[in-house]
């Protein structure tokens, strides 16, 4: 890894604490699309930094929580004239480090007034509060922040992600430092500059860096009160370990393989076979929730795979900043190098493996990490292809023979972050989702969209702890406090119990 003092001339992750930049080493960021090309260069920020950081944000949090959920919304709403002006830069730089096609970059860079309207329109300074009083007293419970918090972000959509954690947390009255991915820090760390500017200092930090250094030292650290992290499970399972030390919360969105369970009665039509090839492909498959294992009646398997793959056969690879390409390469040559593993352990065990799509610039193909749609079939549901998730352009379609063996298939592996139904009987699709081992359940659909801001949305079994969304992430980021005043205790009956005992 080349590493600078200084880069002045391209887009930089600073770290930023307190409002100030503080000067590190730097890594360069290279466009996954052509990887001779650096896009920018990421902060590489250290331990010290990272206490630095955490040191400013309790300094700013007893201000900042002393301001009502209006106010603080207000404050961030006033970032709102900078986000617009950047938009387009922000989603080009995203292209060009992260590798997606520009309609999904602009979505991700779209994210912080989404969440902040919906937030704000969600609470209001009675949010959280309750009061009763009886013949006994009084009794107040409200929600108090937890704390400093650290939101530890992935790469495949950073702005959004980021702040799906990062403004309740801030609304609720938390300060906070993040931690983006070193693999798509650029356009996230613009977006957290501008937000900060619009905040008092200290209560937005922003620390780059490698996951090892800054982002272990983020989740070690007894500075920390609450994790809110988006990422693999071994990550999230590093993340429990340090909590069982410091004794703190964390919401935790780790891994998804989602099944879609297609029904004997489904539909199969371009319309559904468009919304299935979304579901798998978009952003090559490098999306939690994708579509990455499909379950199909056995009867019905040779008619799907006909009309799945001459859908994914429609798609075409290349740049991200490219208006023909309809998926782009994948982000980063480890993730790269892991798709092909899998997809090479499956050819050796004798299962069918079909790449469909276009190279739309087969002479540059091999500049970046580039790879065609695959779609797999006749393999065993015990092959890693099949158990783990792939977070890359390939799909096991797998047969079924009966509804409760299929679901059996559907809930047979380690993860449960959403699934979806397909069937021409919504009622039905229904019914069979409550059978479903996942934290969402779709019908007819699955991808993008599918679920929104009004949902909760988080994981069962390894695919996580704790939901993002509605009032249940405002939950994450705070404590319950009771307060009491009550002047007769003698309900309680004390050492009387004791003379009743004798």
């Amino acid at each position: 890894m080349s590493l600078t003092r200084t880069s002045t001339d391209m887009p930089v992750a600073n770290v930023l604490i307190g409002g100030v930049v503080l000067p590190t080493e730097y890594m360069p960021v290279r466009n996954p699309a052509r990887t001779e090309e650096v896009v920018g260069h990421c902060a590489l920020g250290t331990p010290g930094m990272v206490h630095e950081a955490i040191r400013h944000a309790e300094a700013a949090a007893a201000n900042w929580r002393e301001l009502g959920y209006t106010q603080r919304a207000q404050l961030l709403r006033a970032a709102y004239p900078r986000l617009q002006e950047t938009l387009a830069d922000r989603a080009n730089l995203l292209t060009r480090e992260q590798g997606k096609v520009l309609w999904e970059s602009v979505a991700d860079a779209r994210g912080p007034e989404t969440i902040i309207e919906y937030f704000a329109g969600l609470i209001d300074d009675g949010y959280g509060r309750d009061e009763r009083t009886d013949e006994r007293g009084r009794v107040i419970v409200r929600r108090v922040p937890r704390g400093v918090t650290a939101v530890i972000v992935p790469w495949n959509y950073p702005i959004y992600l980021a702040c799906q954690h990062l403004i309740p947390a801030l609304i609720t009255g938390n300060t906070v430092v993040v931690k983006p991915s070193e693999y798509a820090p650029l356009a996230l760390s613009h977006t957290l500059a501008i937000l900060a500017e619009a905040l008092p200092k200290g209560v937005l930090n922003v620390v780059p860096g490698e996951g090892h250094v800054a982002g272990r030292a983020l989740i070690e650290s007894d500075g920390v009160k609450n994790v809110l992290f988006t990422g693999s499970v071994p990550v999230g399972q590093e993340i429990l370990r340090a909590n069982a030390e410091t004794v703190r919360a964390a919401s935790l969105e780790l891994g998804g393989n989602d099944p879609a369970l297609v029904l004997r009665d489904a539909v199969f039509d371009e319309s559904t076979m468009h919304e299935m090839v979304r579901g798998v492909f978009t952003c090559a498959g490098q999306i939690c929730f994708n579509i990455k294992r499909i379950y199909v009646p056995r009867t019905r398997m040779a008619e799907f795979l006909e009309m799945f793959i001459a859908a994914a056969d429609t798609i075409a690879v290349g740049d991200g900043l490219d208006a023909r390409s309809t998926m782009g390469p994948l982000n980063n040559a480890n993730q790269a190098s892991r798709v092909r593993r899998l997809l090479d352990a499956a050819r050796e065990a004798g299962a069918t493996v079909q790449a469909v799509g276009s190279q739309l610039n087969p002479d540059s193909w091999e500049r970046g990490y580039f790879m065609l749609p695959h779609v797999v079939s006749d393999i065993d549901h015990d092959h890693p292809l099949v158990q783990t998730e792939q977070f890359g352009p390939v799909v096991p379609v797998l047969p079924y023979d009966s509804l409760d063996e299929g679901i059996a298939m559907a809930n047979g592996t380690e993860y449960g972050l959403a699934a979806s139904v397909w069937t021409a009987d919504p009622e039905a699709g229904l019914q069979v989702g409550e059978r479903l081992e996942a934290g969402s359940v779709f019908i007819n659909t699955h991808r993008l969209g599918a679920s929104d801001m009004t949902m909760p949305f988080g994981g069962m079994k390894k695919s996580g702890l704790g939901r993002t969304h509605t009032t249940m992430i405002l939950d994450e980021c705070t404590e319950a406090q009771a307060l009491s005043f009550r002047s007769d205790v003698s309900a309680f009956p004390g050492p009387a119990l004791a003379e009743q005992a004798r």
